[in-house]
């Protein structure tokens, strides 16, 4: 039997694909326009197995795949279609999408002013460092996806803006920052999708983590897509077999190998190469977990989840977060209110049985740290959000409760207000922000000044103000 080989279909190749022709003209038209903005790529994989081609654009992978008109203002639209079609002023259509996409919060939460640590007061290119226990590392050679999402908040990674990409080109800095900070127990291998490279050469980012002097690393992650887009990774490609055995590796040599998977919709989990990915992995003594953003247009519905979950569990994966959709790109087309996602959370938690309940969420990954809707209740009187952190830039605030006023309309952080008349949350009494923007509204954008990185630990952690812990 022939193996499948990745064939990836990006805006200029779409068309060769025998789908093609099943999209309505306005659809491909879309397509042709928005992919200018956003990034676009998807595969055969995803084409035959995972759309229901019956059901556009409404089916949520086509949604999740393809870019549609209404993930830009009408008004930017209609300039870029008109610059997009007439082919003939190009340096005006390269301004209008810079300026688009400049709009579009391309670097939420603190990622390129307050993550990247610095040595020598120089900053670690494809490094980020928020919280205190873990790094992440983002290898060059895994900055692209099977596919990509089109509410991807890592999307500038992919549509060429060179100032906004972290990519590290090898990993010896990647070990010398780990060796200055003994207090690291948890390495993040992010992207793009660090499996989309070759076994080899991701093996090359993962030995040196093996060291004796890198003893206190204690789990290494993977975050990934290609459970979902790509599983023949995991199980026909050329080098799926030695990519397990690099997982076992990691094992036997005392680590937690885990791969962080996403997937957006039960359907992803229904294919049987999908659910033999699955095994495989957890079958190597690696530990998957299952996450993603809920998000307007693809999946909004309870039952999805529980499926997805309890399916998960049964293949002896691990539920582990459901995020809030961050405020970047195309945010007004896929942004749920708050109030909103949390009834969906517990509408999906109450189907399934206590396996599952190790998903936690509705979590948002804003600025001061991930924020999960505890509960909507009224107290004193006053209806409230009961929220609280989950990991946090201060350790002091994780688990802290904490409450906002109840704001049916509220889609982030930075939307919500203090509860009881109080006029700051209590991280902000204590120097931190709900926002990256400080006190200033989001609408102006400012430079914030990045710390040196200190080896001592008494110092504060790189990539943070004075008030926060990476």
């Amino acid at each position: 039997m022939d193996t499948p080989k990745f064939k990836p279909f990006i805006r200029q190749t779409i068309s060769h694909a025998r789908q093609w022709e099943w999209i309505p003209p306005d659809l491909q038209e879309a397509v042709q326009v928005v992919s200018h903005v956003l990034p676009f790529r998807t595969n055969e994989y995803v084409l035959d197995h995972l759309i229901d081609w019956n059901n556009i654009p409404d089916d949520p992978i086509y949604r999740l795949t393809f870019p549609h008109r209404d993930m830009l203002a009408p008004d930017d639209y209609a300039r870029l279609k008109e610059l997009v079609l007439g082919k003939a002023d190009q340096p005006a259509l390269v301004e209008l999408v810079r300026r688009i996409r400049l709009r579009m919060n391309p670097h939420p939460a603190g990622q390129m002013t307050h993550n990247v640590p610095r040595v020598n007061d120089a900053p670690l290119k494809g490094l980020q460092h928020k919280y205190k226990e873990t790094v992440l590392f983002f290898p060059s050679s895994g900055q692209t996806c099977h596919a990509y999402c089109t509410f991807c908040f890592r999307w500038p990674q992919f549509v060429g803006m060179d100032d906004m990409k972290f990519d590290a080109k090898e990993s010896h800095e990647l070990a010398a920052y780990l060796r200055m900070h003994p207090e690291v127990t948890d390495v993040l291998i992010t992207g793009g999708d660090p499996l989309i490279m070759n076994t080899r050469s991701l093996e090359a980012y993962i030995e040196p983590l093996l060291a004796p002097d890198l003893a206190h690393i204690q789990n290494i992650r993977i975050g990934t897509k290609s459970v979902a887009y790509w599983p023949q990774r995991f199980v026909s490609d050329r080098d799926a077999d030695d990519l397990l055995r690099l997982f076992e590796r990691v094992v036997k040599a005392g680590k937690n190998m885990a791969i962080m998977g996403h997937y957006n919709h039960a359907v992803e989990l229904r294919q049987e190469i999908a659910q033999q990915a699955v095994k495989r992995i957890v079958g190597t003594g690696a530990t998957l977990r299952m996450q993603g953003p809920l998000i307007r247009h693809i999946n909004e519905d309870p039952a999805s989840w529980a499926e997805l979950w309890q399916t998960g569990v049964r293949l002896g994966a691990i539920p582990y977060y459901m995020f809030v959709e961050r405020d970047t790109g195309p945010r007004e087309y896929f942004q749920l209110p708050l109030a909103r996602a949390h009834a969906i959370f517990q509408a999906a938690y109450q189907m399934v049985s206590g396996l599952s309940r190790t998903v936690r969420g509705p979590s948002m990954s804003a600025f001061p740290g991930k924020v999960v809707i505890d509960g909507i209740a009224t107290i004193g009187g006053e209806k409230v959000f009961a929220l609280q952190f989950l990991q946090a830039r201060n350790a002091d605030w994780v688990r802290k409760p904490f409450y906002a006023k109840f704001d049916p309309q509220a889609t982030w952080m930075d939307e919500l207000k203090p509860a009881f008349g109080k006029e700051k949350f209590f991280f902000e009494e204590e120097g931190g922000s709900r926002s990256e923007y400080g006190a200033e509204p989001p609408g102006s954008r400012k430079v914030i000044p990045l710390l040196s990185a200190r080896a001592d630990s008494s110092a504060p952690a790189a990539g943070c103000d004075s008030h926060s812990a990476a």
